[in-house]
């Protein structure tokens, strides 16, 4: 699959390039209070075990700034302070070495607010991203547009950018979220037409694990096969971990980051004579961990084995108690089937 991505702007948060040609990172946000130093810092750590290359934390007050230096000395992961409203905080989470603000500098009072803000993010190169969530949109907004649009998203956006293009500060990304998929897309395709700032997406306030997967790799996966997006994050009602696994999973289906293995299975008919749902779950489970890009082929019987997944790397397809093993699609060899996980893990550590 080639997809085109719009070009963009390329800021730094850490060591980590957000836009142009560089590989759509993922984020997420931690869920403990920042000012416990220590209960965040084991979520971070498990943030980054999962493949989360950067890391949210709110910041609500003065303690919590203070706690990203604490932070910043025990992870490797940029790290974002989100901070609304309070200007302070952010000059004090950039004195401690965040990597990154969220913050919309028309929100935080005076002009010369801003100016210390831009002043101090500029000499230690920290981007801001300005986010707009249509939940939150500003009255004025909604009133000139009668209603919550992707134009209403935009422009919202958009004075937000002027207010820091004008202290000529351009170190910024935006995101333009919403619940509602439709309105998340066509904000994201308007302001790509309008800009060439790099793009944080997702869908917010997506839902809890089950729903919300389903609405973030509608909304998301649609954005990426546009081409629009630089950096992500999943929004579930969960663990913030299933966020990584779930942001990483789009980015591989849709062929933007090789992160490990691909498994295809078919969803079996009366045609399949093996246990394939048990044995595709248990070999899903062992292969997470691997980070080979491999595509691995889990079929259900000789139709829809070698033919239709003949472009896999490796697989099996189903016999009577059997199955063939195939690579690239040419047989290999048959498999009694109390065997087949076995055999064909090992196939594929030997690849």
């Amino acid at each position: 699959m080639n997809i085109k991505r719009k070009k963009t702007k390329v800021v730094s948060c850490g060591h980590i390039k957000i836009g142009g040609n560089f590989p759509i990172s993922i984020q997420s946000m931690t869920n403990t209070d920042t000012r416990d130093v220590f209960a965040t810092i084991e979520q971070m750590k498990r943030l980054e075990e999962a493949g989360c290359e950067i890391a949210r934390v709110a910041v609500l007050d003065l303690e919590a700034a203070d706690a990203i230096k604490a932070l910043k000395a025990k992870t490797n992961m940029p790290i974002v302070a989100d901070i609304h409203f309070d200007y302070r905080l952010a000059l004090k989470c950039i004195e401690n070495g965040v990597d990154k603000l969220r913050l919309n500098p028309g929100n935080i009072g005076e002009l010369d607010r801003v100016k210390k803000v831009v002043i101090a993010a500029k000499e230690r190169n920290i981007p801001i991203r300005i986010g707009v969530n249509a939940g939150s949109i500003d009255k004025k907004m909604v009133t000139k547009y009668g209603r919550v649009t992707p134009e209403a998203m935009v422009e919202s956006a958009l004075e937000h950018v002027n207010i820091l293009e004008n202290l000529s500060f351009e170190d910024i990304v935006i995101s333009l979220k919403s619940s509602d998929i439709k309105l998340t897309l066509e904000s994201y395709r308007l302001i790509s037409e309008r800009v060439d700032y790099p793009l944080h997406i997702g869908i917010t306030e997506a839902g809890t694990i089950k729903s919300g997967t389903i609405k973030s790799s509608i909304g998301v996966g649609a954005l990426l096969l546009d081409g629009i997006g630089d950096t992500l994050r999943i929004s579930l009602t969960g663990d913030p971990v299933e966020e990584v696994k779930l942001g990483r999973e789009i980015l591989k289906l849709v062929g933007l980051r090789d992160f490990g293995i691909k498994i295809i299975s078919c969803p079996t008919c009366g045609r399949c004579q093996i246990d394939l749902i048990s044995i595709a779950n248990k070999i899903e489970k062992k292969l997470e961990k691997i980070n080979k890009p491999l595509t691995v082929a889990i079929m259900g019987c000789a139709v829809n084995g070698p033919g239709e997944a003949k472009d896999a790397d490796i697989g099996i397809a189903g016999g009577k108690s059997s199955a063939l093993l195939f690579k690239k699609g040419k047989i290999i060899k048959r498999i009694e089937e109390d065997k087949i996980e076995q055999v064909l893990l090992d196939e594929i550590q030997k690849m």
